[in-house]
């Protein structure tokens, strides 16, 4: 009988694949200081619930179980900064497990309704708690002390690597030559690192010489340093500590963005191109134009957009954002942009 039901949460995984990855892919044409210029950048926003992580989330889920490390009726426990819990929260809850979460309690409402809504637990965790690392000490400590529980382990498992290397990474290469193109350089901002490191290894299979460059915060350098430095805006990155899957040796040079740029830019895009998308993804466009400059004009430079401003309407990207000296967003006049699939 464990068997017949182990079959139909695999059966339940494959029918869940259809509404996960073969996202868009956008040719982003714009004039940077009167010049013009183009990147390319994944749509994450097709997503299942509108953003990059539902790919981790059901590749992880799948392989488990397919190894039989997530059984029926398991709970299904995770540390989250936001998208990895509304992801976990609606495929777990597809596949019949029940879903509890840990979480800042200092990220965005938007986050906490969602995961509330697909049926997970939120457990809030505050900086006297440990913040983002009390929140993963704290789903170690549940599955512990207690039974049928399935950690996804995000940040130190395989499979998060696994599910971009299968999926975002082929799809990049498939659209890029739909365009005519190669990929140059790809880059990312750090949360689990699976995005970077996964899609990194696949460009640079049979010994491509694609360049793979991690993003994080110009005033919170984690990947930099090493450890927690300073404090930032940009929800889903550089959440304090460098994680396991994340091998910077075999990475490019890490690129830095200014939160307040990120938001501008973010801003910018809704604006001017009706791309309705996240904080994150404002930096990533930031990080693969600053690519760009670096590697000349007609280099292919890609990103992804990883999720909408859906999640962010009670934060600093629905508010003024002043303009510095130092961004890059004001230099900045978009055109327009194209998708291919």
């Amino acid at each position: 009988m464990t068997n017949v039901i182990a079959s139909a949460a695999l059966s339940r995984v494959e029918c869940l694949t259809a509404l996960v990855g073969n996202t868009p892919l956008l040719e982003i044409r714009y004039a940077m200081d009167g010049k013009e210029r183009r990147i390319f950048a994944k749509y994450e926003l097709m997503n299942m619930t509108g953003s990059v992580k539902d790919r981790m989330a059901a590749h992880i889920l799948k392989r488990a179980h397919e190894r039989g490390e997530l059984k029926p009726k398991d709970t299904i426990v995770e540390a989250s900064s936001g998208n990895t819990g509304i992801s976990f929260a609606a495929v777990g809850r597809a596949l019949g497990h029940y879903v509890r979460i840990y979480m800042p309690d200092w990220l965005s409402q938007e986050r906490v309704a969602l995961m509330h809504n697909f049926g997970a637990e939120v457990i809030p965790v505050s900086k006297a708690q440990g913040g983002f690392q009390g929140s993963i000490e704290m789903a170690e400590v549940f599955a512990k002390e207690n039974e049928h529980v399935y950690l996804p382990r995000q940040f130190d498992n395989g499979d998060n690597t696994e599910a971009h290397e299968l999926g975002t990474g082929p799809e990049i290469e498939r659209q890029l030559t739909l365009l005519d193109r190669t990929c140059d350089a790809f880059v990312a901002g750090v949360g689990t690192g699976g995005t970077v490191m996964g899609v990194g290894r696949y460009l640079r299979r049979h010994g491509a010489k694609a360049r793979i460059h991690p993003l994080e915060p110009t005033n919170s350098p984690t990947l930099s340093t090493g450890h927690k430095a300073g404090q930032h805006r940009i929800q889903g990155i550089s959440d304090e500590f460098i994680p396991s899957i994340v091998k910077l040796e075999q990475l490019d040079h890490v690129v830095d963005v200014w939160d307040g740029d990120s938001i501008l830019m973010a801003q910018t895009l809704c604006h001017r191109l009706g791309l309705a998308v996240g904080i994150s993804s404002g930096a990533n466009v930031l990080g693969a134009m600053k690519l760009v400059e670096e590697l000349g004009d007609d280099a292919t430079v890609v990103t992804l957009l990883p999720d909408s401003n859906k999640k962010y309407l009670s934060t600093a990207l629905c508010h003024a954002e002043p303009p510095r000296d130092d961004y890059l967003t004001p230099r900045v006049k978009f055109e327009c942009f194209k998708a291919v699939r």
